[in-house]
């Protein structure tokens, strides 16, 4: 029985299929977040995550960027789904949330606690982090925009994660690049996210790819 397993084994090396060592194959990188990273109302292609990893491979990054968004998700559904949104042995976060909670008025001590809870357990599981910043309307007023304005910056301080500061910098109030809800991007407006945020997530992925 080992003289034939030792011919099968033989026969997939010379066909050039013998499985890949632990580690092996693309980055696993995982957008978690919500309407914004799940991609509503956009075609498959369209969405954040479709258009970071044809940049990031465009670039020569062997990297898989999973999308873990629900659209309407707050701070809160995403903490309740963190540990079976992101799997074990994922090279980085982006992490996308805030918006839901801002345009329903949400405290930002809640909101403040929630994402504090979910950079902890990133954290601890060794998971690298991008934090997206969100801003809040002006319409919710200058006390609120102050408040929810300084969670983030305050908490990539605090876990040292990098801060993308305003995940729809150079979309939002932009009719062009925009749905017809004025609220979400659109493929082109997606495409204008992806170049921002970009060089942030290639320094990321090239720390990741230093660590392994």
């Amino acid at each position: 029985m080992a003289f034939k397993h030792l011919l099968q084994a033989l026969a997939l090396l010379v066909l050039g299929v013998m499985p890949q060592p632990a580690g092996a194959g693309p980055l696993q990188i995982v957008g978690f977040g919500d309407s914004l990273m799940a991609g509503y109302q956009l075609a498959p292609g369209d969405r954040f995550t479709d258009q970071l990893e044809k940049a990031l491979r465009d670039k020569g990054f062997d990297v898989s960027v999973a999308n873990a968004g629900v659209s309407g998700d707050t701070t809160s559904g995403g903490l309740a789904r963190l540990d079976w949104s992101v799997p074990d042995g994922t090279a980085l976060v982006i992490l996308e949330f805030g918006g839901n909670d801002m345009l329903r008025g949400i405290d930002p001590a809640l909101v403040d606690k929630n994402l504090d809870a979910m950079l902890a357990r990133l954290k601890e599981r060794d998971i690298p982090v991008l934090l997206a910043g969100m801003v809040a309307a002006p319409n919710l007023g200058h006390a609120y925009g102050e408040a929810f304005g300084a969670i983030y910056p305050r908490l990539a301080e605090k876990y040292g994660v990098p801060l993308y500061p305003f995940f729809l910098e150079g979309v939002a109030g932009n009719p062009a690049l925009q749905l017809e809800d004025a609220m979400h991007p659109n493929a082109a407006g997606v495409k204008r996210i992806v170049e921002g945020i970009l060089p942030m997530v290639e320094k990321a992925v090239s720390t990741s790819q230093s660590k392994s």
